[in-house]
């Protein structure tokens, strides 16, 4: 495991931001049983071998807040295109767009064939992030071990490298052992599964984001819903720590 030079609420920083380079933050939303913990994983796509830079993992941060934390992450590596998993909840995701205003979010389009990441464009259904269903799921864990053993993608956070050792074949799927977590292995499963796309490869051309931008907005406009919120007329006392 590399030495973390940065280390506070719940982030761990490896190698800082680089000017120049192009960065990738896969966020995993927590399934609120049994002290799960909303992760993320931010990796440097610039070059293969692809390299785990920061990690995030808390198990007691709010979905409310948790899009502020990816937003200025995302924002801090020179804002990193941000993947989404939305099974839980959109909530987070919408916040990130709507809200915050955050630009990079990887757009998945949903068809009859399946999800792909495609920047909101190529047919079907726009929606923002993946839903990860037992395809995308078998996909991504096979492309992780083959990206792991031709060194292709460098783990490198001790955390991540203990998850591993318990994320085991169940059936025709992977998951957590009893009593281990999967929180920051699934957010490298994703990513692994991202990577299949010929759509991912335009990610790394800096030259060409503000293209996939304009795209992306077009396609959010066209196909998203209106998103609200529940107010149950509690205050909220969540505080947003200070990185």
């Amino acid at each position: 495991p590399d030495v973390i030079v940065h280390q506070k609420d719940g982030l761990d920083v490896y190698v800082e931001p680089q000017a120049n380079h192009t960065y990738c933050l896969v966020a995993d939303m927590a399934k609120g049983v049994g002290g799960d913990y909303s992760a993320f994983q931010v990796v440097d796509i610039t070059e293969t071998p692809y390299r785990i830079v920061a990690k995030y993992r808390n198990n007691e941060i709010s979905p409310l807040l948790y899009p502020n934390i990816i937003y200025k992450v995302g924002n801090d590596y020179n804002k990193a295109w941000v993947l989404m998993e939305t099974n839980i909840s959109e909530q987070v995701a919408h916040i990130l767009y709507s809200e915050l205003e955050y630009d990079n979010i990887l757009m998945v389009t949903r068809s009859n064939g399946g999800q792909v990441v495609s920047g909101g464009f190529g047919g079907g259904k726009t929606q923002l992030g993946v839903n990860t269903d037992k395809k995308i799921k078998r996909i991504g864990c096979h492309n992780f071990k083959a990206l792991v053993e031709e060194n292709k993608l460098i783990v490198n956070d001790a955390d991540t490298i203990s998850e591993i050792s318990t994320f085991i074949q169940v059936k025709n799927s992977y998951e957590a052992d009893d009593g281990y977590h999967d929180d920051l292995v699934m957010p490298l499963v994703l990513f692994s599964w991202a990577v299949t796309s010929p759509y991912f490869k335009e990610l790394q051309d800096i030259n060409i984001r503000q293209v996939i931008y304009e795209n992306q907005m077009k396609a959010i406009e066209q196909d998203l819903t209106p998103f609200g919120f529940f107010d149950d007329g509690q205050p909220n006392n969540d505080v947003l720590p200070n990185f």
